[in-house]
């Protein structure tokens, strides 16, 4: 503890020796009685000579018997030096993590009961009027304000043609308008494709010889976003990878009086293993084939660039990356390519490992979530959307505290 010299109101400036007060022990907190001289006795005394007395400087830690005595390496840069103390590395930290940062995707069905989802460990389907409420409510106030929904659509509801996503008293629409008239300044983002809502699994209608047909598709998804834009949306979310699909909507909102709504492109959507636990969640798996003549081939890197360019001159308002950890190089590449926000999506197939290595004690689950996420950060992610967003933020309310 820091000291200084403590004296009598009635001491002459001349202290003897042996009436200086030593310094507290280290472990001692209880402060120091304060003498009551001012401060020009106070400095007068020092320059007498009587010094105070302060905590001995440390002692240089001994080495571990055995340890080799070098000389000291002649290098002027030792980066250690910034990373010694917690209170170092907090200070030269290039990169934070705050709940504003998260996007909390949510799946929402027909049910009144929350449905827990076998293969995301803590997810659930839940139930618009009711869980999801309350979902929303835990979110909020932990400082997670944006949301993304995605729907588990009946059966009986799905056509070829997906027309049950642009129903504007449909699963989605109801869903905007119960949670704005709840919450007004909670942020919506919705999910732009046919898949949910396709007979046929895919993200859009697919021709008899199996081809998806891409202007006919971007026709349906136009009138999906102006329904969820009707409904209160505030970012609408494309995801299907159809070519022209950003200018059509954007064109679309604006025709309808929703020049304010936003668009958040899936610019680069990789046709990747890791959706796997997602199409579980909303049972939407293709009925047959894949999804690789519309979603992006994982081996292309440039490609990226080409969607990019493509969704910026179509007006889009935000770049997304998914998956995102597999993927930090072209978090990386749209980041120094583009004056847009970016967003990564942290997705399924990532969280239901993190937790599956969790739940089996190979790694520590929290801090590979933490790091993770960070990392996304890191790569150049201004948003990121998680499964993890409401337990991420639990953990960064509690480091605050």
């Amino acid at each position: 503890m820091a000291s200084s010299m403590l004296y009598s109101a009635n001491m002459p400036l001349s202290v003897p020796r042996s009436l200086r007060v030593r310094a507290s022990n280290t472990n001692d907190n209880v402060p120091m009685k304060k003498m009551g001289m001012s401060d020009e006795e106070c400095e007068a005394a020092v320059v007498a000579g009587n010094i105070p007395e302060a905590p001995p400087a440390p002692s240089k830690p001994a080495a571990p018997a055995g340890t080799p005595v070098v000389p000291s390496l002649s290098i002027s840069r030792r980066p250690r030096r910034n990373r010694r103390s917690p209170a170092l590395r907090a200070a030269f930290q290039e990169t934070s993590l705050s709940p504003a940062n998260l996007v909390y995707p949510l799946f929402i069905h027909e049910g009144e009961e929350d449905t827990p989802i076998g293969a995301m460990p803590g997810c659930y389907r839940l139930g618009w009027r009711h869980g999801l409420v309350e979902e929303v409510t835990k979110a909020q106030d932990v400082g997670v304000n944006s949301v993304v929904l995605f729907p588990k659509v009946p059966d009986a509801l799905k056509t070829s043609t997906g027309d049950e996503a642009y129903n504007e008293n449909g699963l989605v629409p109801r869903t905007i308008r119960l949670l704005k008239d709840k919450y007004p300044d909670l942020i919506i983002y919705t999910d732009v494709a046919l898949d949910p809502y396709s007979s046929d699994g895919h993200d859009g209608i697919v021709r008899e010889d199996g081809v998806i047909m891409n202007d006919e598709t971007v026709h349906q998804l136009c009138k999906q976003a102006v329904a969820q834009a009707r409904a209160g949306a505030d970012i609408v979310s494309p995801s299907d990878m159809m070519d022209g699909r950003v200018g059509a909507i954007r064109a679309a909102l604006d025709a309808d009086g929703f020049q304010h709504v936003s668009i958040m492109s899936y610019t680069a959507k990789y046709a990747s293993s890791f959706y796997g636990p997602f199409r579980e969640a909303l049972d939407s798996n293709p009925r047959f084939g894949d999804k690789k003549t519309y979603q992006m081939n994982p081996a292309n890197y440039r490609e990226a660039l080409v969607e990019t360019r493509e969704d910026e001159s179509e007006g889009a308002d935000i770049l997304l990356v998914k998956p995102g950890l597999p993927y930090l190089d072209i978090i990386r590449l749209l980041r120094d390519n583009s004056p847009l926000p970016i967003a990564a999506y942290q997705v399924s197939g990532e969280y239901s490992m993190i937790k599956a290595g969790g739940v089996l004690k190979m790694i520590d689950e929290e801090r590979v979530m933490m790091e993770s996420l960070m990392c996304l950060r890191r790569a150049g992610a201004d948003i990121i959307l998680t499964y993890f967003a409401l337990q991420a933020a639990r953990c960064l309310c509690g480091e605050k505290r």
